[in-house]
């Protein structure tokens, strides 16, 4: 018999180590054979080599629980943080629109919405919330917040989950724990005691109005004459000022309580200084508003670092001014200043304080008056040279 030999077989090659797809892409083809990533001292694999498209999608719907030390879900079912987040700010964007909700407050809860994002995952379950959850976030907060700022987030976070509930995306209410507290009054007293008062003298704001340039003079006069916020600036309405007159009647924008203020001679030249160099407006929406930027823009930016808040600490920095006082400490002193005329209801509708007392049911209407007595005297404080 012949002796047979069997045909040698080839030795079957490894395939090559792929590239990544493209530069910024998250994980790296290791030597097992699957895309993966190192998250928290450790290895995770998301798909083979052949399909970077899968893995992809598979990293980034586990990303935040991996990231977050949480043992992702593989077929999650149920609202997650995300839709959560936007049907909220759908809810809350048509009463923006109905004007039953000022941009400002808007603003307020896309902020706590974007804070329950990033802290709990987009793709998080809402029924896979807890306490230690909320009491991480409010921790977090508190370290690098004021008491005022973070009571007003938590509000809002609880607004936010409040809806889940009330839209009947979970079966129960969240249980927030009795960590996830407002900061007591005794933290806000402790807080505003370590910044010091938010009132200026007389001279300080002689000095704000010397070194104000067009428009801000104007805005600060508003600010110390009639007690106006930045956002009573930015959206003052042409129709709402009377020059001749020398008044303004004009509806808060945050809370739409009347307010009618009796404007000093002062006032009044600036506010036509300030209307003869206005720009040209680039939107049709801000065709109507008193001030505009050099660029034609709107002063009205619902955010906490507005224009009008870059700008006063501008002239504050340029006059030695420091410290925690902005242009919000205008409508300190005018109440401040104020209040010494003993008219509450008087000062209380200049500044469109809504009084909690049976009285404002009774009381129609307060006379023009009572009033002017109480931005005299504040104007004499001011203008009057000290003895």
């Amino acid at each position: 018999m012949s002796e047979t030999h069997s045909i040698p077989q080839p030795a079957q090659s490894k395939p090559a180590r792929p590239s990544k797809p493209y530069p910024d892409f998250p994980l790296f083809p290791h030597a097992a054979g699957v895309w993966a990533k190192k998250i928290r001292g450790r290895l995770h694999y998301f798909g083979p080599w052949s399909d970077p498209d899968g893995a992809l999608k598979k990293y980034l719907e586990q990303k935040d629980a991996l990231h977050a030390g949480r043992k992702p879900r593989e077929t999650p079912e149920g609202f997650t943080v995300k839709d959560l987040a936007n049907h909220f700010l759908d809810a809350k964007k048509q009463l923006v629109e109905g004007g039953e909700l000022s941009p400002r407050t808007w603003t307020d809860y896309k902020e706590a919405c974007d804070l329950a994002v990033s802290n709990f995952g987009k793709s998080r379950l809402l029924t896979d919330l807890d306490q230690e959850d909320f009491a991480g976030v409010r921790n977090k907060i508190a370290r690098n917040w004021g008491p005022y700022r973070v009571g007003k987030m938590i509000q809002c976070l609880r607004c936010l989950f409040k809806y889940a509930y009330d839209a009947d995306m979970i079966p129960v209410p969240i249980r927030y724990g009795p960590g996830f507290k407002r900061p007591s009054k005794k933290v806000h007293r402790l807080h505003r005691a370590k910044q010091g008062s938010k009132v200026f003298t007389a001279e300080e704001v002689k000095k704000l109005l010397d070194a104000a340039g067009t428009p801000m003079k104007a805005m600060i006069l508003l600010g110390i004459n009639c007690g106006f916020g930045n956002s009573d600036c930015g959206h003052l309405p042409m129709s709402a000022v009377n020059l001749e007159t020398g008044w303004i009647d004009y509806p808060r924008p945050k809370t739409g309580i009347p307010r009618r203020c009796p404007l000093w001679p002062e006032t009044v030249a600036a506010l036509k200084e300030s209307l003869a160099k206005r720009k040209e407006t680039k939107n049709k929406a801000d065709i109507e508003l008193v001030f505009v930027t050099k660029y034609g823009d709107s002063w009205a930016k619902d955010v906490a670092d507005s224009p009008i808040t870059k700008e006063m600490r501008k002239i504050l920095n340029a006059i030695g001014i420091h410290g925690h006082r902005n242009f919000y400490g205008l409508r300190h002193t005018f109440r401040t200043i104020a209040d010494e005329v003993k008219d509450q209801p008087a000062t209380n509708h200049i500044m469109g304080h809504e009084e909690q007392h049976m009285s404002t049911v009774y009381r129609e209407t307060i006379s023009d008056e009572r009033l002017q007595a109480v931005v005299a005297h504040v104007s004499a404080w001011l203008f009057t040279p000290a003895k």
